[in-house]
């Protein structure tokens, strides 16, 4: 189901309940576009508002990206850090959107973002953490650099995140991704980490385990 044009292209899930309901925004990885996570959506419990994003950054021949990834001589990645805060940015603002659209509880927020996705998920919830409540953070990182300056001085007490990473990913290293409990404990935020065998993917085992750790969230 394709909806009415917001900041962001989408494709959305109804809620079950009357009133206003659990929201839960899911933000695909580089390359992909707003239908690749939203297939989780038929799996998860009818009450939550389920929206899927589509990236801004259009990519050729197909799919999309929030900020470039680009390789110098040496073959060493670095990311467009001006355009991943402008869609920290657009992606705040589209949750804005979203609750006064479509009736959602602002006060039950969930983002729910896949590698790139992982990444924007971490770096809207830890800038704006009066606006989202819940991260699933899969194959993703800490990139501090894309935070909102002063972000370590924000309450983060309502805010709770799972993060999952495969230990033989090829694309982003499960090293990366072990970095990230430490720097979020020390913020004293609630969070739960997990590997799987897998590569650059989530496997059943990963999407059981996250879809158990939301019900009690």
């Amino acid at each position: 189901m394709i909806t009415k044009k917001l900041s962001l292209e989408h494709v959305l899930r109804p809620s079950t309940l009357e009133g206003k309901a659990p929201l839960i925004l899911m933000l695909h990885g580089y390359g992909s576009d707003e239908n690749d996570l939203f297939s989780f959506a038929s799996e998860l419990l009818g009450e939550y508002l389920i929206v899927s994003a589509k990236a801004p950054q259009q990519m050729m021949p197909y799919g999309n990206a929030w900020y470039e990834i680009n390789f110098d001589a040496q073959g060493d990645k670095f990311t467009n850090d001006e355009q991943a805060i402008a869609s920290r940015d657009l992606i705040a603002t589209f949750i804005d959107e979203i609750v006064e659209a479509y009736h959602a509880d602002a006060q039950q927020v969930t983002l729910l973002g896949f590698s790139q996705g992982a990444i924007l998920s971490y770096a809207v919830a830890l800038s704006y953490p009066n606006k989202v409540q819940n991260i699933i953070a899969l194959s993703g990182y800490i990139h501090a650099s894309i935070y909102k300056a002063g972000y370590e001085n924000n309450d983060f007490s309502n805010l709770s995140i799972y993060a999952s990473h495969g230990n033989v990913d090829q694309v982003i290293p499960v090293e990366w991704a072990r970095k990230n409990k430490t720097f979020l404990d020390e913020l004293g935020i609630e969070n739960k980490y997990s590997e799987f065998p897998v590569g650059h993917g989530v496997n059943p085992e990963n999407f059981k385990e996250f879809k158990n750790w939301l019900a009690q969230h």
